[in-house]
């Protein structure tokens, strides 16, 4: 169950020639790939295309009438080694994953794709989010694009651009038999506009008829002398063949006057917030017309040395704006100058910060102090943005306290968490290892569990250099995504060969929730292209794991917190795994709540849980909260002038998964929580019922009332 369905979107996938698509960037790149011909797509979900990979599952229908081959990938290395199709047969593919971690989890097949080449257009579609959006360390795809001879486009942000790059993509593979990668960045993805369409084309080539007619040649095998040649090729042929096809499609662009003393360099990506900046500063306008030259980087690489010198021609200064380090570009284009002995001066970083995302103020400031540095005249009629003078913004860091990520109200693995903090306050303090997903939430407070991820899948790896027999065992957390994605072969593998007496827990919430609730191979769900509902237990046991304990119960903290005892004290040697299963509540919540409200409105009786804390047996030392740390539980002041603290309180947010009350009791603190079950459209005897008891509380009320013992002043 994805985070959001497409399938109303799905039908403007097969609007033809002429007519006008609207919609986001990753509805515009499916478009552009059924436009291109596309023979195959594939990939592995990951921000910021995560919602690519659930338009193409929902057009998984219209690809197959096609004969577009669709496959959800187990992994990004699995999405980049079927370009291997592209390498014999014409036939063009594509795949998607988050850049660069993508990248860095397919670097193996890339590379050697990329030595063999490709005979059809090979794409591949990076997700970007280097900058204050993203979730992961700050690197970014440019490198690995150099490394590896791919070439790397970075469109501007707007359909029209998003959905040629695409086509070109293709092109340009085919023109210099090597795979392109097109890069989108966060804005990209999620931008909306509007192109005209073309007709989608069936592939020349399926790889139904390649199956029909095999082809080899050993001479794209990667193995000596071949992968000599390969080297010697892409230099020789496939780089001078690329940047041809570059020139002769201007695939780069220009815009402004051509002849002035300055000039800007601009990755594609970075184009938008350029244009904002030079608006701001009077320079241009809000469709892009410019007083000063631009030269937009559609290509990131590989660039072209003919066309930069070109740009510089009568020009004495020119600012390179390229988000992130190290500068490759600018080194490059400096290079450029230098050999061409030019006396142009370059700028880039030291007005641009070396590190960081360029946000509207960072570049507007940057380009301001370019202009007075190479052409202060330019500026000197303008006015600068209207809350130029606006007053300076107070560090807010010393003021407001920081709100990182923390898990959902009722998320079954907050419970998981809570078990191990009760735990831990028994037998001490543990070495752990986190994975990524949302367990990795429970690094930060309340529960300050685990200190180190190295990968997706690699939980349990991480712990290896400390299996080595220790006082005490080491504990690993993995998620079911990160199991299917690379733990099984990596972490669990590598635990029972090397005959590791560790433990491992493995948050199973029945999807890849973490990358919006796709289904992976042990979730519940019927799917009816895809296989589902295989136990993680039973991938245990195949590899020779026998000490697993299934607990199909999460929010049960009392048995959580003896399973992970039992793991941490037994006798017995080897790998110890915990599989911890209950459903994401945030899915949960997305399948029951449009049936519970269709039910109510349709008269039906519906019952649904509420917690509450009875405030007058809450002893206000917030316990539950420091062990819970759920959302929904926070602080409430009493008018009791002889109470102090507050006490803790629900708020309307709760879901009712009785967490709270669970840690509670399995904690041993006050039993001040409280469940009560609210009942819609109630029967005629539940209704009498209720006002009879109502009627007695009223009269027992009143009965208190009357013996209570009151002061008042006389007359």
């Amino acid at each position: 169950m994805a985070e959001r369905s497409f399938k109303a979107q799905v039908e403007d996938l097969t609007l033809g020639e002429g007519e006008t698509f609207t919609g986001e960037g990753i509805l515009a790149i499916t478009k552009a790939l059924l436009e291109s011909g596309v023979g195959y797509v594939g990939g592995y979900q990951g921000a910021p295309i995560s919602h690519l990979m659930d338009v193409l599952a929902d057009a998984e229908e219209l690809l197959t009438d096609l004969g577009v081959r669709y496959e959800a990938n187990a992994n990004e290395a699995a999405a980049a080694a079927m370009l291997a199709a592209s390498v014999h047969y014409p036939i063009r593919g594509a795949v998607t994953f988050k850049g660069p971690v993508g990248v860095n989890v397919a670097s193996d097949a890339l590379a050697n794709l990329s030595s063999s080449g490709v005979t059809g257009g090979a794409l591949v579609i990076v997700g970007e989010d280097y900058g204050e959006g993203s979730s992961i360390m700050q690197e970014r795809t440019h490198p690995f694009a150099m490394k590896a001879q791919m070439w790397l486009l970075d469109p501007r942000p707007n359909l029209p651009s998003i959905v040629k790059a695409v086509s070109d993509g293709f092109d340009l593979s085919e023109a210099s038999n090597t795979p392109v990668m097109l890069m989108v960045r966060i804005r990209s993805c999620h931008v909306t506009g509007s192109f005209t369409a073309r007709d989608n084309q069936r592939p020349k080539l399926t790889v139904k008829d390649a199956l029909s007619n095999p082809r080899s040649d050993f001479n794209r095998v990667v193995l000596p002398p071949m992968s000599y040649a390969h080297e010697q090729d892409k230099v020789k042929n496939r780089w001078p063949a690329a940047e041809k096809f570059i020139r002769d499609h201007a695939m780069n662009e220009f815009f402004g006057p051509k002849d002035a003393p300055l000039g800007i360099v601009v990755q594609g990506g970075m184009y938008n917030g350029l244009i904002r900046a030079l608006q701001r500063l009077g320079l241009a306008d809000i469709y892009g017309a410019t007083e000063v030259p631009i030269y937009v980087l559609n290509v990131a690489y590989p660039l072209i040395s003919s066309e930069f010198l070109d740009f510089c021609q009568g020009k004495d200064n020119i600012l390179v704006v390229e988000e992130g380090q190290p500068e490759f570009i600018e080194t490059q284009l400096g290079s450029f100058l230098y050999r061409a002995g030019s006396q142009v001066k370059l700028h880039g970083k030291g007005l641009f910060p070396m590190a960081g995302e360029y946000t509207g103020a960072v570049m507007l400031d940057a380009v301001e102090g370019f202009l007075k540095q190479a052409s202060p005249g330019l500026l000197s009629a303008q006015v600068r943005a209207p809350n130029t003078d606006r007053p300076a913004i107070p560090d807010l860091t010393k003021t407001v306290p920081i709100r990182p990520p923390g898990f959902c109200t009722g998320c079954p693995e907050r419970p998981i968490f809570a078990a191990m903090k009760l735990v831990e306050k028994e037998l001490g303090k543990h070495q752990i290892a986190a994975d990524i997903g949302c367990h990795l939430f429970a690094s930060l407070p309340p529960f300050e569990i685990g200190g180190a991820t190295m990968g997706y899948g690699l939980g349990p790896a991480a712990n290896g250099a400390f299996d080595g027999g220790g006082e005490k065992r080491p504990v690993a957390i993995i998620g079911d995504g990160g199991f299917w994605h690379n733990g099984l072969s990596s972490s669990f593998t590598n635990m029972a060969f090397n005959r590791s007496d560790g433990v491992a827990i493995i948050v199973d919430n029945y999807y890849s929730a973490a990358t919006g609730g796709q289904d992976v191979m042990s979730s519940r769900a019927d799917n009816a292209s895809k296989a589902t509902k295989n136990p993680i237990s039973k991938a245990l046991k195949g590899i020779g794991i026998d000490w697993v304990r299934q607990i199909d119960r999460t929010y049960d903290v009392a048995k959580m917190r003896d399973t992970i005892r039992e793991a941490l004290t037994t006798p017995v040697k080897g790998p110890k795994v915990i599989v911890a299963s209950s459903e994401c509540m945030l899915n949960k919540q997305r399948r029951e709540k449009p049936l519970t409200q269709k039910a109510i409105k349709e008269g039906r009786r519906v019952e649904a849980p509420r917690f509450g804390v009875d405030e007058s047996i809450c002893t206000g030392d917030h316990a539950c909260i420091r062990l819970s740390g759920c959302p929904s539980l926070s602080l409430k002041r009493l008018d009791d002038p002889l109470r102090d603290d507050p006490v803790a309180s629900i708020d309307q947010s709760c879901v009712g998964c009785g967490n709270c009350g669970e840690v509670a009791d399995a904690a041993i603190l006050c039993p001040s929580f409280y469940r009560a079950d609210v009942v819609h459209n109630p029967t005629r005897w539940e209704r009498s019922f209720a006002r009879f008891r109502s009627g007695i509380i009223a009269a027992l009320q009143r009965r208190r009332e009357a013996r209570r013992l009151t002061f008042g002043v006389g007359k």
